[in-house]
């Protein structure tokens, strides 16, 4: 089974930080791409920020230069550093991972259950 787990939401202030940690563990064979998605009240699921393992990265225009994506493909970890944060950051936050849990599968998203962040004076 394989396992993606959150951490690092919180309540935060308009213009300050957090960081946000995804740990993936358990059968895991190979993983692609990594990523960080949002989902506010009423509004669809949205990409936030993505890491191939070659160290690709993208993002939606809104976080564009506010916030970093990284990974280390040794820990089967991402991160997600959020600078200069703003009301409407305010969402859970979803890691995703593009893996194959044994050599023979396919690669197959993975989601975690998900971490709120809240920005708000």
């Amino acid at each position: 089974q394989v396992q993606l787990v959150e951490s690092g939401g919180g309540l935060v202030q308009p213009g300050g930080s957090l960081r946000l940690s995804c740990a993936a563990s358990g059968s895991i064979f190979s993983i692609n791409a990594m990523g960080w998605y949002r989902q506010a009240p009423g509004k669809q699921r949205e990409l936030v920020a993505v890491v191939t393992s070659y160290g690709t990265t993208n993002y939606a225009d809104s976080v564009k230069g506010r916030f970093t994506i990284s990974r280390d493909n040794a820990k089967n970890r991402v991160y997600l550093q959020m600078n200069s944060l703003k009301p409407e950051d305010t969402a859970v936050y979803y890691c995703k991972a593009l893996l194959k849990p044994t050599a023979g599968t396919y690669f197959t998203d993975y989601w975690g259950q998900g971490t709120q962040v809240t920005v708000s004076s």
